[in-house]
């Protein structure tokens, strides 16, 4: 039922890293979500994940890892990597497809970066692979809101820069709920998680990456900025590169042959 979702956590070094898995597929597939996941980990999702991830559950068995629970200051992009291949260790995979979403794919280049025996083939979406303004203004201001403890401002703020227009309009009902459901007891997981998407710069090392790469963007990211998948593209010779016109940084919720594209890309 529900593919074979379960919850489950892992113990990395002081700490433990919350995970859910599905599916029964002979290949592995780990997913890395975005900044999100500092405001409220994986843990009891799996059952949702599994549904709206279930295009891939026959062929693979997905693993979505949340970033451990105790995260020391200054903690980076980097060891956010290198405790997934932790984690991956710890449950015996010996290798996976890697798919990061934002700041999960800022996650996804230095895993593939430091532990290429790891990575089959490595999709990267709607991300970047250093600093630039529009990054450093939009998160900036999203640690501010985090700071201020105003937490409707910053999930308000986060859905329009995320969401195209269109897609906002569907649910602008939804607003009201926005100041109180999945708050945070405290901000600290954001504030350091933010602060690593800020400080992220693997672009002088993504030619180290040696397999097979699918590089999405979008035209209208106002979080990242489409340049930002040209970049990564550029700079990552076995790599392909798409990129959705008139939608933003949710394109992998808004568009609707999204999953399917990144498991055409993963059969090839």
């Amino acid at each position: 039922m529900f593919y074979h979702a379960k919850n489950g956590s892992v113990r990395i070094g002081n700490s433990k890293m919350d995970y859910i898995s599905f599916g029964n597929g002979k290949k592995n597939l780990m997913i890395i979500p975005g900044l999100g996941d500092g405001l409220t980990t994986v843990k009891g999702k799996a059952v949702a994940f599994s549904i709206m991830y279930r295009v891939f559950a026959k062929e693979f068995t997905v693993y979505v890892f949340s970033r451990k629970n105790n995260l020391q200051k200054g903690y980076s992009t980097r060891d956010m990597a290198n405790d997934h291949a932790k984690a991956m260790a710890a449950l015996g995979i010996s290798k996976a497809d890697i798919l990061g979403v934002s700041q999960g794919g800022m996650i996804a280049q230095y895993f593939a970066i430091d532990h290429p025996d790891l990575v089959n083939k490595l999709i990267l979406a709607v991300t970047s692979a250093r600093p630039n303004d529009m990054i450093k203004q939009t998160v900036g201001a999203w640690i501010e809101m985090a700071k201020r403890g105003n937490y409707k401002d910053l999930m308000i703020d986060t859905a329009e820069k995320t969401y195209s227009e269109k897609y906002l309009k569907k649910y602008w009902r939804l607003y009201p709920l926005l100041a109180r459901v999945g708050k945070p007891k405290s901000f600290r997981r954001f504030l350091i998680q933010a602060a690593s998407c800020v400080n992220h710069n693997a672009y002088e090392e993504l030619d180290k990456i040696v397999c097979p790469v699918l590089v999405i963007g979008a035209d209208c990211d106002k979080i990242v900025g489409v340049d930002s998948a040209f970049a990564i593209a550029d700079k990552i010779q076995e790599s392909e590169l798409f990129i959705y016109h008139g939608l933003g940084h949710g394109a992998y919720e808004e568009a609707k042959d999204f999953k399917e594209r990144v498991l055409d890309f993963l059969r090839s």
